[in-house]
């Protein structure tokens, strides 16, 4: 295993760490020539503006997403608003940011989807009423980015496959499109480019340590419940253990070079924040524990063990508005001062 306190100087075991992360994400999907945005709607919100905006997220793809403006001189922070998993496929951005006024068809399922997971509210415009500017991406399989046949639990496993076949993998396709999506921001006039961080619940989560781990323009990341060991996450009846839907966050040879926490390590030492719940039964208290231990151990390395913020929540899995305001009052004074 590839550990910090190994090395010589720990830029130079991050430096290798990163490396061998895009090494096992596969060969990722060739990049834009630009990004070409277009506007193609807008709504008032009051202390802000939504905007559906399209833009190219690879050579191959061109990606709808819902972006949030705050009113005001700007520029301002910024948050990419990464969306969750929960087997839960007809939509994606929606899970962050309320859908425009005439998505009527999508506006129901966005509801009653954060009232489940989020507290009834759309964590991304919440972050836009605190004058963060805020962008919310489909990830490939969700929403306008799934399977024109339809989208099925059981297409998970066939497109991780498909995709190994080309020498890809899902969670590297994901990954790009963060890294990618995350440049689209920094060339927004409205965004301050040293201020963009990224957030997310569950496989957001994930995607938010990963994307803080590989991107040195994401300055700060909050991270709620998805961390915990090899071991803690191998044992029978795990998500991690069945296939499907673990094809979204599997990464092939990985596990032998860098544990999950490790991998979220190659963060450090940018400030980061993990919240996860004692009542949540994909991820073992013991596991994200001692997932937390190897976390601290890296800031500490790096000589900023303040910038590192672990809580455990008496919570299931969710993203409720109590720590929203925790985590968005920390983010707060990460990217505004």
């Amino acid at each position: 295993r590839m550990r910090p306190e190994d090395a010589a100087d720990v830029d130079g075991w991050r430096r290798r760490g990163r490396e061998k992360v895009f090494e096992c994400l596969g060969t990722p999907p060739p990049a834009p020539a630009s990004f070409a945005p277009v506007v193609v709607a807008e709504e008032d919100r009051g202390a802000y503006t939504a905007r559906r905006v399209v833009f190219n997220v690879s050579a191959w793809e061109r990606v709808p997403a819902l972006l949030l403006v705050p009113k005001g001189p700007g520029p301002f922070p910024a948050v990419l608003g990464l969306h969750d998993h929960g087997a839960h496929f007809s939509i994606g951005k929606e899970k962050v940011v309320r859908p425009l006024a005439d998505d009527r068809k999508t506006m129901k399922d966005a509801e009653e989807w954060v009232g489940k997971c989020y507290g009834g509210r759309f964590f991304g415009d919440a972050l836009a009423a605190r004058g963060h500017v805020v962008l919310a991406v489909d990830a490939l399989f969700w929403g306008e980015r799934g399977r024109a046949e339809g989208v099925s639990y059981e297409a998970q496993q066939e497109l991780g496959a498909n995709l190994l076949q080309l020498g890809m993998t899902w969670t590297g396709v994901v990954a790009w499109d963060d890294l990618r999506s995350v440049d689209f921001l920094a060339t927004l006039p409205e965004v301050d480019p040293a201020r963009i961080a990224a957030a997310g619940l569950s496989m957001g989560c994930h995607r938010t340590w990963m994307l803080c781990a590989l991107s040195d323009r994401v300055a700060a990341g909050a991270a709620i419940c998805w961390m915990g060991t090899t071991e803690a996450l191998s044992q029978p009846g795990n998500n991690q253990t069945r296939g499907q839907s673990a094809f979204s966050m599997l990464v092939p040879g990985l596990r032998n070079w860098l544990d999950y926490p490790d991998v979220a390590s190659l963060a450090c030492p940018k400030p980061m924040l993990f919240y996860n719940g004692d009542q949540d039964t994909l991820f073992p208290v013991k596991g994200v524990e001692d997932a937390w231990a190897v976390l601290q151990n890296a800031w500490s390395l790096a000589g900023a063990p303040e910038r590192l913020e672990t809580r455990m929540w008496s919570v299931p899995h969710e993203f409720n508005v109590e720590m929203q305001e925790a985590a968005f009052a920390w983010l707060d004074a990460q990217l505004k001062r």
